[in-house]
């Protein structure tokens, strides 16, 4: 699928902070380095995200794709919810969603789309097939029994090493993102990685690997605070990313505009000569400098 012209009629961002969402610069670098892990041991699957708000994070995920791998976006955009719990959810946080403003803002970076899958996150067992994926970011509903089922989703979609990301699993207005994060812990045989500010990185496959190299990776970059903890009987890595440096992005296609119309304007005018001084103004100054020199 490529750009329409509705798109078209859209802003354009020219680079990826140009689009809004809430993915910041240590879990881009961790999503770089899971995902880069993974094509740099052949390791094959395809890729999912449940909730693009925007595009963001997909934009960025869907530059790891390769060419027999398949990306699929599930989100409702501009649908109703579902139930009244999720439709009050949608109205408070994304009102501004629509499915032309996450397409111009992927094509803006891709030249296709991915499979986009306009319907509740609870359908996308039907869009995907089981065991074949090996990357799921889960950042829809924050409602406990959508999370819950998201995350079953994930278990049955993934691959045997695959690795699942959970958005916003311990912000205060989320806890249900939480109580379902920590029971699929408790519960299903998920293995926490690590966890950011605002993202759970786990995996129901080979844990004792990818977390040595993990944290090999963690200590050469000064960027990062980390720190081990035990959990649910693993060495779950804490991560502190305030003074993340994110990594290199995916490039736009359009042209970052000149620097005196992204502060949102033309090039501003020479600055007006000052205004002559009233002649008697002028008069005074010169008797003072006169009384001086006597």
């Amino acid at each position: 699928m490529t750009t329409t012209s509705a798109t078209k009629a859209l802003p354009r961002p020219a680079r990826l902070s140009d689009v809004k969402g809430w993915f910041f610069p240590a879990d881009q670098l961790l999503f770089d380095w899971f995902l880069g892990r993974q094509r740099d041991r052949e390791e094959h699957g395809d890729l999912l995200e449940l909730g693009a708000y925007l595009g963001k994070s997909a934009i960025f995920m869907g530059s790891y794709l390769a060419e027999d791998e398949t990306f699929t976006v599930c989100d409702l955009f501009d649908s109703p919810a579902p139930d009244a719990s999720n439709s009050a959810e949608m109205g408070r946080s994304y009102s501004t969603l629509t499915r032309r403003a996450f397409e111009t803002n992927y094509l803006s970076f891709h030249d296709e789309l991915p499979v986009v899958v306009q319907a509740p996150s609870s359908e996308v067992s039907s869009h995907v097939e089981p065991g074949s994926c090996r990357f799921v970011h889960i950042d829809a509903s924050h409602l406990y029994e959508h999370v819950h089922g998201d995350i079953e989703a994930a278990a049955e979609l993934l691959g045997p090493d695959g690795i699942v990301v959970l958005d916003d699993f311990r912000a205060e207005h989320c806890p249900g993102v939480a109580a379902a994060t920590w029971g699929a812990v408790a519960t299903t045989g998920l293995k926490p990685l690590c966890i950011t500010a605002t993202k759970f990185y786990g995996t129901w496959g080979a844990y004792d690997a990818v977390h040595e190299e993990l944290a090999a990776m963690l200590r050469t970059r000064s960027d990062l605070w980390h720190g081990v903890e035990e959990v649910a009987g693993r060495p779950m890595i804490r991560i502190s990313g305030k003074k993340a440096e994110a990594p290199a992005q995916p490039p736009s296609k359009h042209p970052a505009p000149p620097a005196e119309e992204r502060k949102g304007g033309a090039a501003s005018a020479p600055a007006a000569a000052p205004a002559p001084a009233p002649a008697g103004l002028t008069r005074l100054k010169r008797a003072l400098r006169n009384r001086v020199r006597r």
